[in-house]
């Protein structure tokens, strides 16, 4: 475990099914759905993957998806790290890739897993983002804010998406 400026880490209880969360957060099309992003293809392990800002996730939350609307179309990289069926998906993303026309390709990326357990009354869903300590420490506070505060609302998002979906 890392020091408590390394990572972030959110727990929830989710009212569904351990199949239908893996699917929420392990399809491409799905996971857009409640975070915002379309991919041109599917996750697969290994691969880089450039998506953009939409707002798809109007359907879940209407005002999230007005606050929003300054990045649709600003591309959104990643690259799939593991997919464990059933128990683990996790990603590397820049943590500043928001600002349009910035290179990013030369600074750090994080990791963001997302584990899943079988639990009374549903899925328990662990998110962690590790790795910003090798963030140039001038911008660690605020990067270690920003995603805080976006995970406590993506929290909310999925859970209203497997509300709608289900």
């Amino acid at each position: 475990m890392g020091s408590n400026t390394d990572r972030i880490e959110k727990k929830m209880l989710l009212r569904a099914p351990l199949e239908r969360v893996w699917h929420a957060i392990s399809d491409s099309k799905q996971f857009g759905s409640w975070h915002g992003v379309e991919f041109d293809g599917p996750f697969i392990a290994g691969a880089g993957m450039i998506g953009k800002v939409v707002p798809s996730i109007v359907a879940v939350d209407p005002e999230v998806a007005r606050s929003r609307k300054q990045f649709e179309g600003t591309p959104f990289s990643i690259r799939v790290d593991r997919i464990e069926p059933m128990r683990l998906f996790s990603m590397r993303w820049y943590p500043f890739d928001e600002e349009s026309g910035v290179d990013y390709s030369n600074e750090p990326w994080t990791l963001v897993e997302f584990r899943l357990k079988e639990a009374p009354g549903g899925t328990m869903l662990t998110i962690i983002e590790s790795g910003f300590d090798q963030i140039p420490l001038e911008q660690r506070a605020k990067a270690l804010n920003s995603h805080n505060q976006g995970w406590a609302a993506q929290e909310d998002l999925i859970g209203q998406y497997l509300t709608l979906a289900a």
